[in-house]
C-alpha cells in the first residue's frame, strides 16, 4: 500500500501498490538521489524545484506527453485512469464496495458512476431463469 496525501477531493487515502510498481519506484528513488533530482527525505515525485512536489499541471503535461508517445488518439485525461481502474476491478469480480473504498467514495452511487462494464462481461451474465430446471414442454 502507498499513502496518497491530498489526492482527489483533497482526501488522504491508501492505494494499492503492486510488487512490479514498487520495484520501479525503488529504482527511481535510487536513481533520482544519485542524480541529485531528489532531496534526502524529499518528495517521491519532486517538481522542477525539488523542494516542492510535482504539481497537478506538471503531472497533466506528463500524462498527455505519454498519451501522445503511445499513439492514443482518444480524448482521455488523468481522471480516465480512475474509470479504467474501477472497470478492470469490476471485470475481475472485485466487490463494488471494495472498489468504493479504494476510490475513496463515501456513497456507493458515486462509485457506480465510475464503473463501465465491458460488453463481453455483460454478455457472460446468465439470467436466473436460465438456471431453472423447467419440465419439458
Amino acid at each position: 500500500m502507498i499513502r496518497v496525501e491530498q489526492g482527489k477531493g483533497q482526501k488522504d487515502r491508501y492505494a494499492m501498490l503492486s510488487e512490479p510498481l514498487l520495484a520501479l519506484l525503488r529504482a527511481w528513488w535510487i536513481e533520482a538521489h544519485e542524480c541529485g533530482k531528489m532531496l534526502p527525505g524529499g518528495w517521491l515525485f519532486p517538481g522542477q524545484n525539488p523542494v516542492n512536489h510535482l504539481t497537478t499541471r506538471q503531472l497533466n503535461r506528463a500524462f498527455h506527453a505519454a498519451k501522445d508517445a503511445a499513439g492514443i488518439d482518444k480524448p482521455v485525461c488523468l481522471h480516465t485512469l480512475r474509470h479504467c481502474f474501477a472497470t478492470h476491478l469490476l471485470e475481475q469480480d472485485v466487490d463494488i464496495r471494495l472498489i468504493q473504498v479504494l476510490l475513496g467514495h463515501k456513497k456507493l452511487d458515486t462509485t457506480a458512476r465510475y464503473t463501465h462494464v465491458a460488453n463481453s462481461t455483460l454478455h457472460a451474465v446468465k439470467s436466473p431463469l436460465e438456471h431453472l430446471k423447467l419440465p419439458p414442454a
